[in-house]
């Protein structure tokens, strides 16, 4: 029981100090530029509330989990803005700005949009259970522990743009060491529910992964770049929000076990697939300097 209060208390501060220091470490010229290519944020808008969600309920009914289970891959499903995305796009050799940009637009829009989702989408997971969450406390509890930071962030970014240089990487470091802390106590505290996860789960959570990488890749061009950036900026979902969500509805349940072993499966799959992305690129760049050393090298011997 102490676990669990101690966990409800961690994973807010969590969130909200690292909310903070993602504000620090952007302009609102960055976020302008980023806000201001409407078509590419309306992709990014459907890619994380139309398509990931419409994917995971078909999912989800399919394989016919427990309804307390699917009830916490749906609220990660309805939370994007993961602030792992810009540093796996930057693994991958994508569009940072792009990847920051929309991590900031889709982290504090998530705070009006995922309670609605999950308002309308919970119900047909309930099957024989009532799972009910309490919209109004999820929307004053993401606003408090999301949007609020976040805004206090880039204000101190853009009004006292030297006090933010010299907070940011104090900032991360305890952000790093939040999330290291907060995840080590759930693993520690829902590690028996965790082994109780059945083959046909990793099936689930595979299927879901690549979809997510999918829509991602199909909605973010033209370029490959954006495609990169999108493509893991929505397969990255936000476990802090989704933790704060869970814990604070179903605390206790399946619903937390299956939030932090999609949230781990995610950020797995997510980076090796920047890692794999980042290696094609760099072949790529290689190849083509090869390419231009040897037409040289051949202009030289005509030239001779």
């Amino acid at each position: 029981m102490m676990s669990a209060q101690f966990i409800n208390i961690l994973v807010p501060i969590t969130l909200i100090e690292m909310m903070i220091a993602i504000g620090l470490g952007v302009s609102l010229a960055e976020l302008a530029a980023v806000a201001g290519n409407w078509r590419l944020v309306t992709k990014a808008a459907s890619a994380n509330y139309l398509c990931v969600p419409a994917v995971t309920v078909g999912l989800l009914l399919w394989f016919q989990p427990d309804p307390t289970a699917a009830a916490g891959i749906l609220i990660l499903a309805v939370c994007p803005g993961a602030p792992f995305a810009p540093g796996c796009t930057k693994v991958a050799k994508g569009n940072v700005a792009a990847a920051v940009g929309w991590m900031v637009i889709l982290a504090g829009s998530s705070a009006m949009v995922a309670p609605a989702l999950l308002y309308l989408l919970l119900p047909l997971m309930s099957g024989s259970e009532t799972l009910e969450v309490d919209a109004v406390k999820i929307v004053v509890t993401l606003l408090v522990t999301q949007l609020a930071p976040l805004c206090l962030g880039l204000g101190v970014r853009h009004w006292l743009p030297g006090l933010a240089s010299r907070l940011q990487r104090p900032a991360n470091l305890l952000s790093a060491v939040l999330n290291l802390t907060t995840m080590g106590t759930v693993l520690v505290v829902y590690s028996p529910l965790l082994a109780t996860i059945r083959l046909r789960g990793y099936v689930a959570m595979s299927a879901l992964l690549v979809a997510s990488w999918a829509a991602g890749w199909l909605l973010g061009g033209p370029g490959s770049d954006n495609r990169k950036a999108l493509a893991l900026t929505t397969s990255l979902r936000n476990v802090g929000v989704g933790l704060v969500i869970v814990t604070g509805n179903f605390g206790g349940t399946a619903a937390v076990t299956a939030v932090l072993a999609y949230g781990i499966f995610e950020i797995v799959g997510s980076l090796l697939l920047a890692l794999a992305c980042g290696r094609v690129n760099q072949k790529s760049e290689s190849t083509d300097a090869l390419a231009i050393k040897h037409v040289c090298a051949w202009s030289l011997r005509l030239d001779d």
